[in-house]
């Protein structure tokens, strides 16, 4: 038996996200009945969530509709109760964002919040907290659902179901939402006319897409992608994939691809636009202050059309969607972060993937893939999901050996060298969010190179001497 309402936490309630989630509710209130939602977020955060909070209010105000808005930093007693629970945080805040991105640059690496160095790095920070979550949301709400977009929301799904060992999780990312959307566009009709078939990992995903006929346009969406300038996630460069290599994969890629598939145009044109701009995370920061003061205007009752310039417009629209989903038992097709359980065989039974998937009240339930159609994609993806799983164990663990492997394992960090320089270097840069990395910070100076073994204890006996 359903209850009266629903109760919404959100973690990271202090987002220039959140005024998209409170539209979202707003819009799904008749099959929705959202009775309160609570704003939660760090010391740091608090001046961000007064008005974020305020805003949200005269929104709820303006709809006309009976919800609570509740601002607290006590994440456990908003968690208390709640029905669903969604993440949309940043440990270490914008700083640390610039910093994943500053440091690779700076040794020549591409510089990104989700790929490569700066990816793994903010899983590393990411994924303990998301894992104490887990923990309150086991104790105090356990009937809850944990929507997250959290990047990057593949690993933390991936580590949920893993070490958290709660399946009650759902991953979120905008890029299908661009991609359907795009394609939408492209063709002068809605998103509503085509079926899209999604099968890889976060930020790693392919895609077919079919009429309403059943036939396949996947080749023809593809020619008509090349050249088109004003589609595609705002962060990254539209270059043309090369034509022949994506027809024989037999489906398109990501947009994220293109720093993989096309790696040394991609770099070279993102270490260009680091050195006349700087860091994406420091034009972010530009972005939030001039949303914050929008913010801030009393006269604001809606969501403002701004908000779409910010590189993850859409994630909490497609938040509201899977929690209408979930309530409602819906069968909703959406392409979500979940337990494979077989409907990709290239990849792990356990692993989270991002898939398309019926959203029921149980839960997503993927539908089945199979195999990839080409060995280049099942080569790749199996690479991409090994460092995945090292990412998350070494997150979890603090083990440097872990790490490193999960740096070298990676297809954006050429080599152990230069992956041993920038992960000390990163290490260093973000001590302060990284506990788990104790062994490491307390004995750093066998880390600068691989030294042999006895010079190694001679570091040891050293380090005893002088204690």
């Amino acid at each position: 038996m359903k209850k009266k309402g629903v109760k919404i936490v959100t973690i990271g309630g202090g987002s220039s996200y959140t005024p998209e989630l409170i539209d979202g509710f707003i819009k799904r209130i008749k099959e929705l009945p959202v009775r309160e939602i609570w704003l939660v977020d760090i010391e740091d955060g608090k001046e961000k969530l007064e008005i974020v909070g305020k805003l949200a209010r005269r929104m709820i105000k303006a709809a006309g509709i009976d919800c609570k808005i509740h601002l607290t930093l006590d994440r456990r007693k908003a968690i208390k109760g709640a029905d669903f629970v969604t993440t949309q945080f940043r440990v270490g805040l914008l700083d640390a964002r610039i910093k994943d991105e500053k440091i690779p640059f700076e040794n020549g690496l591409l510089g990104q919040e989700t790929n490569g160095a700066g990816g793994m790095f903010k899983a590393f920070r990411t994924i303990p907290v998301i894992l104490d979550i887990v923990k309150d949301i086991k104790e105090l709400a356990p009937d809850a659902w944990l929507i997250n977009f959290t990047n990057p929301a593949g690993m933390v799904t991936e580590a949920v179901l893993k070490y958290g060992k709660f399946d009650k999780v759902v991953g979120l990312c905008n890029v299908p939402v661009n991609l359907m959307m795009d394609c939408a566009k492209i063709y002068e009709k809605k998103v509503e006319d085509f079926f899209f078939q999604f099968a890889g990992l976060n930020h790693f995903v392919w895609y077919n897409v079919y009429d309403k006929k059943g036939n396949d346009i996947t080749y023809d969406l593809m020619e008509k992608l090349q050249d088109e300038e004003n589609i595609g996630v705002k962060n990254i460069v539209n270059f043309n994939f090369d034509y022949t290599q994506i027809k024989n994969l037999g489906m398109l890629p990501c947009p994220y691809h293109r720093y993989y598939y096309l790696q040394d145009e991609m770099l070279k044109q993102s270490l260009k636009d680091y050195k006349e701009k700087g860091t994406r995370g420091e034009i972010v920061k530009k972005v939030e202050e001039e949303l914050f003061e929008l913010y801030k205007n009393a006269d604001l009752h809606e969501k403002p059309k701004q908000l779409e310039q910010r590189g993850g417009a859409y994630y909490s629209d497609a938040a509201c969607e899977i929690i209408n989903g979930i309530y409602n038992n819906k069968g909703t097709v959406m392409a979500v972060n979940t337990k494979n359980k077989g409907a990709i065989e290239d990849l792990p039974y356990d692993s989270a993937v991002e898939i398309s998937s019926y959203i029921t009240s149980s839960g997503p339930k993927p539908l089945n893939f199979g195999k990839f159609p080409n060995a280049g994609q099942r080569g790749y993806i199996q690479i991409m999901k090994a460092m995945e799983e090292l990412t998350v164990e070494a997150a979890v663990t603090g083990d440097y050996g872990t790490a490193l492997q999960a740096f070298t394992t990676n297809p954006l960090v050429p080599g152990t060298e230069i992956a041993r320089k920038v992960l000390n270097e990163l290490l260093d840069a973000h001590e302060k969010y990284l506990p788990q990395f104790k062994e490491y910070y307390e004995n750093r100076e066998k880390y600068r190179v691989d030294l042999p073994k006895d010079k190694k204890d001679k570091i040891k006996t050293d380090k005893k001497l002088k204690k």
